[in-house]
């Protein structure tokens, strides 16, 4: 990741409305996670998508009156519950307009109503000629483990809409599975766990801030370092995973925001790309502290200081 437009995002309704205040990380007014989607409302086949994240609340962390003076050095962490659910929408804007598409195993392509378009086996590709005759989108999804782009597996389905002068690959993908595939993506897997701990949520709070403000209609975020860099399931193996599901459903938050969890490679990079809109982590540095005996929520409280840590769950129906 090399920049982004600010460093907290309000998610109550109309929030783009309301204007920012002048506090640590830009925050806006508004309870967090009081609604994740604002206008334009989503398309059809993600209504359901958007009311999951409409019922979602957070549970900060109980601040602990004994805590001892090495943890208090780091965020306090909420206490663990259920896992929440989501699926997460990114662009493939690497894909090329005229990708291959296939699948490891058995795969289908069916229209938005749900008619079966094309189907095919392991490795045979998409006729994307007739694909283009078939109607103004459609969906690619497996019986395997992983729809192929390129040649490259992805977990989920791809959305595939047609556009000027080619067609858009957006993965859908379990929130939980795209954190384990950014934070390989982002940082060598072989690094420490807490450095990777602190990336996982890190992504997943920048992730959520732009499930809040989507990038356009169709998708949250891209896949290049302008959003966060990922590369499917390519980038995620057991230790990246294990920091994903370690963290899972925690976020940064400040005074009801997501924290838009900026970070880059190193300090000067940093400063750089992010000095002018507040809190950013060093990966690095990051790295570097926790080879000093720093876990993950030391870490991030050494770079986002005055954040919380916050915990997705399912609020009311």
């Amino acid at each position: 990741m090399l920049a982004g437009p600010m460093a907290v995002v309000a998610v109550a309704v109309g929030f783009a409305a309301q204007g920012l205040a002048p506090r640590p990380y830009g925050a806006a007014q508004g309870e967090l996670l009081d609604a994740l989607i604002d206008t334009p409302p989503p398309a059809q086949d993600t209504t359901t998508a958007a009311e999951q994240l409409r019922r979602l609340e957070a549970r900060r962390a109980t601040p602990q009156a004994t805590a001892t003076a090495t943890a208090s050095l780091g965020l306090d962490e909420p206490e663990a519950g259920p896992g929440v659910d989501l699926e997460i929408r990114v662009a493939l804007l690497g894909a090329g307009t005229n990708p291959d598409l296939s699948a490891s195993g058995a795969w289908q392509v069916v229209s938005r109503d749900g008619q079966l378009l094309q189907q095919g086996g392991a490795g045979s590709s998409v006729n994307l000629n007739e694909l283009w005759l078939q109607g103004p989108e459609a969906w690619l999804q497996t019986s395997g483990t992983s729809v192929l782009v390129n040649g490259r597996p992805y977990g989920g389905r791809l959305r595939l809409i047609p556009e000027s002068g080619g067609l858009r690959v957006v993965n859908h993908v379990g929130l939980e599975n795209y954190i384990g595939a950014v934070v390989g993506a982002e940082m060598p897997s072989s690094w420490s766990l807490e450095a990777l701990r602190a990336q996982a949520v890190a992504a997943r709070s920048y992730a959520l801030a732009h499930m809040a403000r989507p990038a356009n209609r169709h998708w949250h975020l891209g896949d290049t370092t302008r959003w966060q860099a990922y590369k499917g399931l390519s980038s995620s193996n057991e230790r990246t995973r294990q920091a994903a599901a370690s963290t899972a459903g925690m976020i940064l938050s400040y005074q009801g925001a997501i924290v838009e969890s900026l970070y880059a490679a190193n300090r000067q990079i940093s400063l750089e790309a992010h000095g002018h809109l507040g809190a950013s982590m060093s990966q690095h540095g990051a790295q570097d502290l926790a080879m000093q005996g720093y876990r993950y929520n030391q870490i991030l409280g050494h770079y986002y200081q005055g954040a919380s840590l916050a915990r997705l769950k399912a609020g009311a129906s």
